[in-house]
C-alpha cells in the first residue's frame, strides 16, 4: 500500500472515546480502532474488561469510565475523566443502545423514555459535550450508530424507530453546525448484526428466515463487518464525508 494511504487510514496517536463497549457493536469497534492504532476510553456501566484486555493484547492503551447512560446529567463527568486519560479526545463514536419490543398499542412510556434516553438523549449529551471540547482544538470525528430503523418503520419497536431516526437527524444537523469548524459528523446505520438486541429474532426461525431472504449477502452481519467502516469514518480518509448515514447492511435497503 502507498505510505500517504497508508498513512490516510491510520489512528496512530489518536485516542477514541466509545460508549457502549463491554460487548457488541461498540467491542468490535474499539478493538478494531485500537488495531488501527488508537487508544481507547469505554463509557459504559456494563464491564468492560474482555473489551480492556483484548485492546491491551494488541498493544494499546485503554482506559474505562463507569456511567450510566440511563441517566441524564453524567457527559461532563464522562469528559472530564477522559481528560485525565487523554488531554485531547479525537473520536467519538456513539454506539450505547437499548430496544424494548412490544405491541404499540401496549407500549409503556417507561419503555418508551428509557429507550429514548439511551439511544437518543445521553448521545446528544455527550456529542454536545465533546464536540465542545473538539471546537476548541478545531478537529474530531464523531461517528453516531444509526440503524436501517433510521429509514424504516419496523415492527413492535416504536421507541427505537423513533431514536434511530432521531440519530440520523441529529448526525445531519450537527454536520452542519459543526462541519465549517473541523469537526466532521457522519453515522454508520447497521443491518441486521448478530448482537443481543437480535437474539429474539434470530431466535424465531420464521422471523429470521424471512430477514435473511432480503438480505443480498444472505446472513447476519458481525460486530467485525463494522470495523473498516468506523476505522474510514475516524480517519483521515473521510475528511471531506460529512452529514452522511453510511449504511453496513449486506445490501438490505438496496432490495
Amino acid at each position: 500500500m502507498n505510505e500517504d494511504l497508508r498513512k490516510s487510514f491510520s489512528l496512530e496517536g489518536k485516542t477514541a472515546l466509545i460508549t457502549g463497549v463491554s460487548r457488541g457493536l461498540g467491542q468490535g469497534m474499539a478493538i478494531g480502532l485500537a488495531k488501527a492504532g488508537a487508544a481507547v476510553i469505554g463509557a459504559g456501566v456494563s464491564d468492560m474488561t474482555s473489551t480492556k484486555e483484548a485492546v491491551e493484547r494488541i498493544g494499546k492503551q485503554f482506559f474505562g469510565i463507569q456511567a450510566d447512560l440511563s441517566e441524564s446529567g453524567g457527559a461532563e463527568n464522562i469528559l472530564a475523566k477522559a481528560i485525565q486519560f487523554s488531554d485531547s479526545i479525537d473520536i467519538l463514536i456513539n454506539s450505547s443502545g437499548i430496544i424494548r419490543r412490544s405491541n404499540a398499542e401496549e407500549y409503556t412510556m417507561k419503555d418508551w423514555n428509557d429507550v429514548m434516553q439511551v439511544n437518543l438523549n445521553s448521545l446528544f449529551e455527550i456529542s454536545s459535550v465533546v464536540g465542545s471540547h473538539m471546537l476548541q482544538k478545531g478537529s474530531g470525528k464523531i461517528i453516531n450508530i444509526a440503524s436501517m430503523l433510521s429509514f424504516q418503520g419496523g415492527i413492535r419497536v416504536p421507541a427505537y424507530t423513533a431514536s434511530k431516526h432521531g440519530v440520523a437527524g441529529l448526525t445531519k444537523a450537527l454536520a452542519n453546525e459543526w462541519g465549517g469548524k473541523g469537526i466532521c459528523v457522519n453515522a454508520i446505520a447497521p443491518g441486521y448484526m448478530a448482537t443481543d438486541n437480535t437474539e429474539a429474532l434470530r431466535e424465531d426461525e420464521a422471523r429470521s428466515t424471512s430477514i435473511l431472504s432480503r438480505i443480498p449477502l444472505a446472513r447476519w452481519g458481525t460486530p467485525k463487518d463494522l470495523v473498516g467502516p468506523a476505522v474510514f469514518l475516524a480517519s483521515d480518509a473521510s475528511n471531506y464525508v460529512n452529514g452522511h448515514i453510511l449504511c453496513v447492511d449486506g445490501g438490505w435497503m438496496s432490495y
